[in-house]
């Protein structure tokens, strides 16, 4: 069995906004794959469940409904409910270091600033689990400010606000083109596993 969880946060306000790159991504993947279910609410798991099977394994798909910030909280009760290793889990998310349309897959990397990353890590206690992350990065603007809490270049917006910004209409292709891409790794990840589906898509 395999757990797919994308971060962002509820809430209509939050629709396609860049914090919810991780729940575009998997809402793309959940419409696109034949054979999972729609989007059930389950307060159990305080969040959105789709099940389906990919090759004979089991998959579920995830959107806590929780805030970002909270994220483990949804985490830890699936893998604990489904006796799931850390082995079992991807988490789609958002990336402020890489580019629009640029995707990194790693595993048992530290959160890098994510808050929901980190909210995963600190209640599972461990980063031994593989993420998908997703650039949202303007390709033509400086961000050399970045780890003083600001975009740099033109904008001087507090990364915190960035990110609740929605893509612009030049940025939406490269959204797409990410979604798919990331449904390929995805895929490429249930078959291929780990190493052969970093050397693809890094």
């Amino acid at each position: 069995m395999k757990l797919i969880i994308g971060l962002g946060n509820p809430g209509s306000e939050y629709f396609n906004t860049r914090h919810n790159f991780g729940f575009l991504a998997l809402n793309y993947f959940q419409d696109s794959t034949p054979g999972f279910s729609a989007w059930q609410s389950n307060d159990k798991f305080q969040a959105l469940i789709s099940e389906g099977q990919i090759d004979n394994e089991k998959v579920f798909l995830a959107k806590p409904q929780t805030f970002m910030n909270n994220s483990g909280q949804a985490v830890k009760l699936l893998t604990d409910f489904y006796k799931l290793t850390p082995a079992d889990i991807i988490i789609l998310h958002d990336d402020l270091d890489l580019s629009i349309g640029e995707l990194k897959v790693s595993h048992n990397a530290s959160a890098g600033g994510h808050k929901g990353a980190a909210s995963i890590i600190q209640i599972l206690g461990t980063q031994d689990f593989t993420r998908i992350r997703l650039g949202i990065k303007p390709k033509t603007f400086s961000f050399s400010s970045l780890f003083k809490g600001r975009l740099g270049g033109i904008f001087k917006t507090p990364a915190e606000k960035f990110v609740l910004r929605q893509f612009s209409n030049s940025e939406k292709p490269l959204v797409q083109q990410a979604t798919q891409k990331t449904k390929d790794a995805i895929l490429s990840f249930l078959k291929d596993g780990l190493t052969a589906t970093q050397n693809k898509f890094n």
